[in-house]
């Protein structure tokens, strides 16, 4: 068998950044609650079920004992109330609500990398949990290098939805840019280069897919990168809309405008690699300037640009988006949160 830390690191191949509910899938939780469904041999189509008292009650000291007795001993034994486990548990009763509603039902069960027997009442202590066989498979220790990464890329293609395996391409494709300058294609057709990283990324990702999602007749009226250089400023089409760019230190990442409507809507978007949302205090710098340049307010969007709702930038920004604004990720562009009760989207736009 694969130690918990062994199995640990796997879950982190198995289920890359821009997997659904990541963090739930390859936490220690998660790692624990696999190698005890391996320890007792819980797999689909088998004897025996799991239960989050298997996991709970485990200790060093018996997952050491590896041979099929002590194994077997274990899935039944630690069942039994007042049943004793030599050594200290990993962890405690309390945990149990944790594994069993995050990890197990809303991450693995949820992926289809666990079932769930759905014949017991949801009040019932009784183990209902099992790998599937497809999973379980690649905690074999003797599958390594090659021959596990062409595993489990066979298993996320039969498993994992394809706006799931969109998704992790996405991410991947957005993480990896730290080679090669990113060429960027305008809504215009014109294409400027930026220099690599997730930045760049993100800022592709606007320009090509969120500006003709979302914007009837999208322009650029200004667009940086990270170090503040300014890889376009359109002054001449700022002023055709009555907006007067001034090189300030408040300018967004990127100054997007939608021709179509009777009145062009400006979109402020910020993009966040690590920091920088469109936060309150921003917010009003940015609307500042819009009044100090005659721009209708009403006619101002602010949007937060991120490469993946699962990964650490938005979390670690998400409570200082400002009210009034949007946030858009990369890896799910066809979705768009928004942070007001008086909107469905940008200028009301589904």
């Amino acid at each position: 068998m694969l130690d918990r830390d062994a199995v640990h690191e796997r879950l982190q191949t198995i289920f890359p950044d821009g997997a659904p509910n990541r963090v739930y899938l390859t936490r220690m939780l998660a790692a624990s609650t696999v190698f005890v469904a391996l320890y007792i041999e819980a797999i689909e189509g088998g004897d025996t079920l799991l239960g989050p008292k298997h996991i709970y009650r485990m200790t060093d000291e018996q997952a050491a004992l590896t041979d099929d007795d002590s194994r077997a001993a274990y899935a039944t034994g630690v069942l039994r109330p007042g049943s004793a486990i030599e050594g200290q548990r990993w962890y405690q009763d309390n945990t149990r609500e944790p594994i069993r509603d995050e990890t197990l039902r809303e991450g693995l069960v949820a992926i289809g990398a666990v079932s769930e027997r759905t014949d017991l009442p949801t009040t019932s202590s009784k183990p209902r949990y099992a790998l599937t066989p497809g999973f379980a498979a690649l905690f074999d220790p003797a599958l390594t290098g090659e021959d596990l990464a062409t595993r489990i890329k066979a298993w996320r293609s039969e498993l994992l939805n394809p706006g799931a395996l969109a998704r992790m391409a996405i991410v991947r494709r957005g993480a990896g840019m730290s080679d090669d300058q990113v060429l960027v294609t305008f809504p215009n057709g014109e294409t400027r280069r930026m220099k690599p990283g997730p930045s760049s990324a993100i800022s592709k990702a606007v320009l090509e897919v969120f500006a003709s999602s979302y914007l009837g007749e999208p322009a650029v009226v200004f667009l940086s990168e990270s170090g503040n250089k300014v890889v376009e400023r359109d002054d001449e089409l700022a002023r055709s809309i009555g907006l007067a760019i001034q090189a300030d230190k408040n300018l967004p990442d990127m100054i997007l405008v939608d021709l179509k409507p009777t009145h062009p809507l400006l979109v402020f978007i910020e993009v966040v690699a690590t920091d920088g949302p469109v936060s309150e205090r921003r917010k009003e710098a940015l609307e500042k300037l819009v009044a100090e340049s005659g721009f209708p307010a009403e006619h101002v969007a602010f949007v937060t640009a991120y490469l993946d709702r699962s990964a650490g930038p938005f979390k670690k920004t998400v409570d200082s988006l400002a009210w009034g604004s949007y946030a858009w990720f990369a890896a799910e562009p066809e979705n768009l949160i928004v942070l007001s009760q008086a909107r469905t989207g940008l200028q009301g736009r589904p």
